[in-house]
């Protein structure tokens, strides 16, 4: 396979509490030829998977390097406090930070909330993961503090969680490296942006073609110069641009920025 050719397949990674499912099933019905290949990847290590080239894009938590990858934020999870269903805490619908002042709170060293001390007493030792965490909470050695999607992915029946109102929050992103942005990755965006099959946005069709062999996009652009409609080239120009690098995305022109509110020539009203 040459360098020019498309990639056999499609490989998304996600990090855990992510469920990638209702894009991955729109990406089969677009694109039921190239195949997609799914694999989850630790939290911390998910920016390392794809510089080193061993997938293409990745749903992520933030942040990430951004000197290096392309992101496009997705959603903010509420963060919650996983507790016991006979602790105290269960007495409220939510809770704040300061409630949890006198309570053991584990810190996890694959931790995702980002904050350099956590609430409350610090635990002897930080657990290697949020599952050992999980763990020491069931055996009432202390509490969690976790986005809302891991409280959920580690479901137990012995487990409940409160929403705590004033804690950090974790962001998901879609990320690929900023060298290489491909045509699927564009296919992989216009997906979780929610765009159409038929949108424009993003990779262009081809232009059709009239009987004599011209593009009818030749001859609309005729049309419209013809009708004084020149500036709409420059703004639908400036519109092509990529999603990863979110600029000003064509500052329009006001055609009507040098008459008057009189409507006449300078703006003067007339008087008869």
């Amino acid at each position: 396979m040459t360098g020019s050719e498309a990639p056999p397949s499609f490989r998304l990674v996600y990090v855990p509490g992510v469920t990638p499912d209702k894009w991955v099933r729109i990406w089969n019905e677009r694109l039921p030829d190239v195949p997609l290949a799914l694999a989850q990847v630790p939290a911390a290590g998910a920016g390392r998977v794809l510089l080193d080239g061993d997938a293409d894009a990745g749903l992520v938590r933030l942040p990430v390097d951004r000197t290096l990858l392309s992101a496009i934020p997705l959603y903010t999870e509420m963060t919650v406090v996983l507790i016991p269903r006979d602790h105290l805490v269960t007495a409220a619908d939510e809770v704040t930070v300061e409630d949890l002042a006198d309570e053991i709170v584990l810190h996890p060293l694959d931790d995702v909330l980002g904050w350099d001390r956590p609430p409350g007493r610090p635990a002897l030792e930080r657990p290697a993961t949020t599952a050992d965490a999980v763990e020491l909470v069931a055996a009432g050695i202390g509490v969690l503090l976790v986005p809302l999607s891991l409280a959920r992915l580690h479901h137990r029946k012995d487990l409940t969680y409160r929403t705590v109102t004033d804690a950090p929050e974790s962001s998901v992103a879609l990320s690929w490296p900023e060298a290489a942005h491909t045509d699927h990755v564009e296919d992989f965006i216009g997906i979780v942006r929610g765009r159409t099959v038929n949108s424009t946005r993003g990779r262009q069709p081809e232009p059709a073609r009239s009987g004599d062999g011209r593009g009818e996009a030749g001859g609309s652009g005729r049309r419209k110069a013809a009708g004084g409609g020149g500036t709409g080239g420059k703004t639908g120009g400036q519109q092509t641009g990529g999603v990863a690098r979110r600029g000003p995305g064509g500052n329009r022109r006001g055609g009507s920025a040098g008459k008057g509110k009189g409507g006449g020539r300078g703006g003067r009203p007339r008087h008869r």
